[in-house]
């Protein structure tokens, strides 16, 4: 199986930045598409960026220009750049990769969260 490790959450002020990483490992054929959700308290969770398997990226609009999705296929890890953060990014982030075990099946694995905090 598939699992994931995410790590570089923390505690910043309005307008820190931080880094978010996650590295995949386990059996699977390919990683497809890797992304990033968030969870604040009382929410919903919501896709924060996604990128695919030849880097095209996608993000929220609350966040363009902020944050920055990447990947490093040679490591199987995904990152996260947050800049100028906001005391709404306040949530739990959520790693989420889309991967096939065999060509024929799709599946997805999540993170186990990694708390960003934004004091104003």
């Amino acid at each position: 199986q598939v699992q994931l490790v995410e790590s570089g959450g923390g505690l910043v002020q309005a307008g820190g930045s931080l880094r978010l990483s996650c590295a995949a490992s386990g059996s699977f054929f390919s990683i497809n598409d890797m992304g990033w959700y968030r969870q604040a308290l009382g929410k919903q969770r919501e896709l924060v960026a996604t990128i695919t398997s030849g880097g095209y990226t996608n993000s929220a609009d609350s966040v363009k220009g902020r944050f920055a999705i990447s990947r490093d296929n040679a490591k199987n890890t995904v990152y996260l750049q947050m800049n100028s953060l906001k005391p709404d990014d306040t949530a739990v982030y959520y790693c989420k990769v889309d991967y096939t075990k065999q060509p024929w099946e799709y599946l997805e694995v999540w993170g186990q969260g990694t708390l960003v905090t934004v004091s104003s």
